[in-house]
Formats: structure tokens, C-alpha cells, sequence
């Protein structure tokens, strides 16, 4: 079983195709969703206000770890991109609620500006009078659950239903609070997306040490 005790020395959802749209209508969309982002060099460093922790801050890891991998760690609320150079990208994020959560290594296969999201059936069933009401989907925007970025974690070339992605809730940020997947402040995702190509491997952490 994968533990957090393995890495760092520091320290499920459905969804809809992509609204069709030409190239150039869905560019204009990004530019003017992007620039509703609160980004911190425009705002200060700590425009959100969270915990200096969970600021993006350069570590160190351990021998033997693959350059380009991302690992999220469960109990600390970290996401980790990990570079060439012995050190890694530190992020803090929100991860799943008790029982929600999925460890385990996945691909990114698939990237999304300002994707669309829709509840899975299990979500709607299990707390309908959250979800029910986004039964047909939602579209891409600064409201949607999914923020401005997502990376879709794929396991033995199937969808596994959960994502890396942004947030319209920065104050989520530390906690567990999802259905599973992780969610990092929308400039967070920003700047991760542009550092991952796709076939990038991330490993989800057990909860258990």
C-alpha cells in the first residue's frame, strides 16, 4: 500500500464533453475566464489568505524519486510535482473527505481550461439535495467546482472519475472536503497545468501511515 511515509522528507466525478465551440470563440472564453482569476502577482503574495503552509514553496526530497511525478499526500495536504534538480513544486490542497478518497497511481491523459463538471450518480444519491439540482451538468466558469484547470487521472487507460483540479473555494484549501478528488487555488492549478504534459504519472497517497 502507497504511504506518505514513502516520499517527501519535508514535511469521483462524471463528466460532460467539452461544449463544442471553434477554436477561436473558445480561446476568447479562456482569455476573459483567466482574467477573473485572482493571481497573486497582481493581488500580493497571500491574496486568499491561507495558511503560510500552504503557499507554493520550493523543498527537498528524498533519493530516487521520478523527475516530472506528482504525489499527493492525504494527511498533510500536499501536492508535490516533482523536479530534476532533488527538489519539488509544494502546493497545498483539498483532498477527499474520510472514504472518499482513492490511493493509488494514475496517468494524466487528459487537460482541461475551464472544464465542464457534472455529479456522478453516486454523488447525486448520496446527497441529492446538493447535486441533484446539476444532474444535466454545469458549464465551464469562475462558479464551477472545478476552477480553472483540471487534470484527469486515468488507471489502466480508464477514466477513474477523479481530477486534479482548481477551486472557486479557496478557503477549502488544507481540508478534507471532496468526493475524492484534489483541488489546489485556481492560480495553483494555473501554474501546475503549464508545468504538466500529458502521460504525467501521479501517485495519491494512502491516509494511513
Amino acid at each position: 500500500m502507497l504511504t506518505r511515509r514513502h516520499f517527501i522528507i519535508t514535511s469521483a466525478a462524471l463528466f460532460s464533453a467539452p461544449l463544442a465551440t471553434d477554436a477561436s470563440a473558445q480561446d476568447a472564453v479562456t482569455f476573459e475566464f483567466d482574467a477573473s482569476v485572482v493571481r497573486h502577482e497582481r493581488a500580493g503574495r497571500n491574496p486568499w489568505g491561507l495558511h503560510e503552509r500552504f503557499m507554493p514553496t520550493r523543498v527537498a526530497h528524498r533519493e530516487g524519486l521520478r523527475p516530472g511525478d506528482i504525489h499527493v499526500d492525504p494527511v498533510a495536504k500536499y501536492l508535490y510535482h516533482i523536479g530534476s534538480d532533488g527538489t519539488a513544486m509544494r502546493y497545498g490542497v483539498a483532498v477527499g473527505r474520510s472514504g472518499m478518497q482513492s490511493p493509488g497511481t494514475f496517468t494524466i491523459n487528459r487537460k482541461e481550461a475551464w472544464p465542464s463538471w457534472t455529479p456522478t450518480a453516486n454523488m447525486i444519491r448520496r446527497e441529492p439535495h446538493v447535486y441533484a439540482q446539476f444532474a444535466g451538468g454545469m458549464a465551464g466558469g469562475p462558479d464551477n467546482p472545478l476552477g480553472a484547470r483540471a487534470l484527469y487521472l486515468y488507471r489502466g487507460g480508464a477514466d477513474s472519475m477523479l481530477r486534479i483540479h482548481g477551486t472557486p473555494q479557496p478557503w477549502s484549501i488544507g481540508t478534507s472536503a471532496s468526493s475524492g478528488c484534489v483541488r489546489l487555488v485556481n492560480d495553483h492549478i494555473m501554474q501546475l497545468y503549464e508545468a504538466v504534459p500529458l502521460g504525467t504519472r501521479a501517485i495519491l497517497h494512502s491516509p494511513f501511515r
